[in-house]
């Protein structure tokens, strides 16, 4: 006796077979409306970083002084040594040599030892975010 399948079985065979071939993945588009400003605004952020504008690091003083002692100062260092950036820095009345921008204490003493080699004076300090 040959043993045929049942007739709901074919049948709902046949509806999965449908179904599944009468359903398909959503398609859908993304649409980003983006300012401008804003890749200029991430560069300035990015260089405010790099010189140590935003971050609580440290940094190294060379001098505090006279404006033509301080461009002195940080010429000599310049032609001594281009590892650290340098900047001069105002506070009324005096201006301010500063060397690096050091996110440890750690980089900050690496870098000191090798500074006083020729400035003796110089010291690590962490100066106060602008606001």
């Amino acid at each position: 006796m040959k043993r045929s399948l049942p007739h709901n079985l074919i049948i709902f065979s046949i509806l999965c077979l449908f179904i599944s071939l009468g359903s398909s993945a959503q398609n859908a588009s993304l649409t980003v409306n983006q300012d401008p400003k804003i890749p200029e605004l991430l560069s300035l952020k990015k260089n405010m970083e790099k010189n140590n504008k935003l971050t609580d690091g440290y940094t190294i003083q060379l001098y505090y002084g006279e404006l033509n002692k301080a461009n002195s100062i940080i010429r000599k260092y310049r032609n001594s040594y281009g590892v650290w950036p340098a900047s001069i820095e105002y506070e009324t009345p005096n201006y301010k040599v500063w060397v690096g921008n050091f996110i440890t204490r750690l980089e900050a003493d690496r870098a000191l030892l090798e500074i006083q080699r020729e400035f003796q004076s110089a010291f690590i300090l962490k100066p106060e975010r602008k606001k």
